[in-house]
């Protein structure tokens, strides 16, 4: 059977197959604590969830416009300019199947085969593929642990070619769990400012997860009348609403690349679910969820500090402390190489290390290859802090320390 060849240019979400392999020995019986998934532990409120209900017993199941309903685009953009100080009118919104597909159909609009895309390491699996789909190329930017993940201005400068078209920004970082702050946002943009020709992709799905009294703010803000027609500002409902499976993603851009998505998006999925439309007005005009969100965040802030330090007590592991998002991004090169756990199997990079301590000790946690560092681990702090304590208990355990 012959295949499309554009599969042979991507690799399978190894987040999702570490997710699924958790779920198959959890059927089996077995207690797995899973640190994989990128998803947030809590409810939908119950008000988004009334809202949809709602919709949907009063006959919204037909087809609305592929860009979002005038209210949904209209929510969005009002929004934007009370939390993020971005002017965009609603005619420039346009509404997707979740933020992954926001940012893949804006990079099938702007990209061509031969462009370059700078991508900070480092990076959320998908991004590389979905930019080798679009027949660009990644190029990778290396940030140092030293300095928290988040790569400088000479290394951003170093990266440009005649062919770059695209930069990429994550703050908060999946998997780093980094946070640039404005100026160091500021600092990236001098070096981008002169050439006119790059877009940057802003993707700021965790922007409310931030921790610790860090500051960020999105890229067209740091100065709107330069950035607004060269950024693509991507973002969605699924982290600070816990509405990951509702499939609610928005992009807000200039109007030309907002007509192309829309034309892309008409070809593909046409509108999202329709009765969905009522619950984005609702999660982002009701003034009572705000007390939500900052529940769900001070949580995440709690379990991320917990940790953090659990993890630098484990010798072998270092970990650069979040602050933003919910994901711990440890290096484990000091595990590397020496016997682990019962079976005393020596990992060679971190696919194996995951391997061996999911089935061993039945601790789920993703590989670093993916994300850049095939010396990292990727975990999740989107869980009780009872889960944190006694995964982190076998955690150490398999690597020869006592809990």
């Amino acid at each position: 059977m012959q295949l499309s060849q554009r599969l042979e240019v991507i690799a399978e979400s190894i987040t999702l197959a570490v997710t699924a392999r958790a779920k198959q020995l959890r059927r089996q019986g077995v207690d797995v604590v899973s640190f994989g998934a990128g998803e947030p532990d809590f409810d939908t409120p119950a008000a988004i969830k009334q809202a949809a209900i709602t919709a949907l017993h009063a006959g919204k199941t037909k087809y609305e416009p592929t860009v979002g309903t005038p209210e949904a685009r209209q929510a969005i953009a009002a929004k934007l300019a009370r939390h993020n100080r971005l002017p965009y009118p609603p005619e420039q919104i346009i509404v997707s199947v979740g933020g992954k597909h926001s940012l893949y159909v804006a990079m099938m609009a702007v990209l061509n085969p031969g462009d370059d895309v700078i991508l900070p390491a480092p990076y959320w699996v998908s991004y590389p593929e979905m930019i080798k789909l679009a027949g660009a190329k990644p190029v990778i930017v290396r940030g140092d642990p030293a300095r928290d993940f988040k790569i400088t201005p000479p290394q951003l400068a170093a990266a440009l070619t005649p062919r770059t078209r695209m930069f990429i920004i994550n703050s908060p970082s999946n998997p780093g769990g980094h946070t640039y702050h404005p100026r160091e946002l500021a600092a990236l943009a001098q070096v981008l400012a002169p050439h006119g020709e790059i877009w940057v992709c802003s993707d700021e799905i965790y922007e409310r997860l931030l921790f610790g009294g860090q500051e960020t703010c999105s890229w067209a803000a740091l100065d709107f009348a330069r950035w607004k027609d060269r950024t693509i500002t991507c973002n969605c409902l699924s982290k600070t609403y816990a509405m990951t499976g509702w499939r609610i993603g928005y992009t807000a851009g200039p109007a030309p690349l907002i007509a192309a998505m829309n034309k892309l998006q008409s070809q593909m999925t046409s509108n999202i679910t329709s009765f969905c439309m009522p619950a984005i007005v609702e999660a982002l005009e009701n003034p009572a969820l705000e007390q939500e969100v900052e529940t769900m965040r001070s949580a995440f802030e709690q379990r991320g500090e917990l940790m953090w330090r659990r993890l630098n007590a484990i010798p072998g592991i270092s970990c650069v402390r979040p602050t933003g998002a919910f994901y711990t991004f440890p290096g484990i090169a000091g595990l590397l190489g020496r016997p682990l756990g019962k079976a005393q199997v020596k990992a060679k990079d971190a696919v194996e290390f995951c391997r061996v301590l999911l089935e061993e000790a039945h601790v789920a946690v993703v590989p670093g290859n993916d994300f850049g560092f095939p010396d990292h681990v990727r975990l999740s702090f989107a869980t009780s802090l009872d889960n944190i304590n006694q995964g982190l208990d076998r955690l150490a355990a398999f690597a020869g320390v006592g809990a």
